[in-house]
């Protein structure tokens, strides 16, 4: 019976947070994963590619948690091997990025917000 539990309380993860990027550390904790299999899950899984900063930090973004978390289901939950897995997702990647992003009204302030963070993420890839 305790075991009954132990599996339903481990389904409830913690909401995301409202922000641009995530450290390994954060997506671990978002995810109920540990880091070592997150770094093993960016090898079989080609939708997932986050961003590399200096000392080959990662930094992930919200449509890569969301990601992860149905890789997580399908491998943990639904008992899907790496490969059925992998096929399961097959080109949803894109579909899911899709279907985050509701649609916004910008004000001139989030525009100055928005180029600034666009002016980051091109001096990361400068990197």
């Amino acid at each position: 019976m305790s075991e009954t539990l132990q599996k339903d309380e481990s389904l409830i993860l913690p909401a995301i947070p409202v922000k641009r990027y995530f450290t390994i550390g954060e997506v671990s904790d978002l995810c109920g994963v540990k880091a070592h299999v997150l770094r093993y899950w960016e090898q079989e899984f080609s939708q997932l590619k986050p961003v590399k900063r200096r000392g080959n930090r990662r930094y992930y973004q919200h449509h890569e948690v969301l990601l992860i978390r149905r890789i997580r289901e399908l491998l943990y939950e639904q008992g899907f091997t790496i490969n059925g897995a992998r096929n399961q997702l097959g080109g949803q990647s894109s579909i899911e990025v899709k279907t985050v992003t509701p649609e916004l009204v910008l004000s001139g302030e989030d525009v100055a917000q928005l180029r600034a963070e666009l002016i980051d993420i091109q001096q990361l890839l400068r990197l």
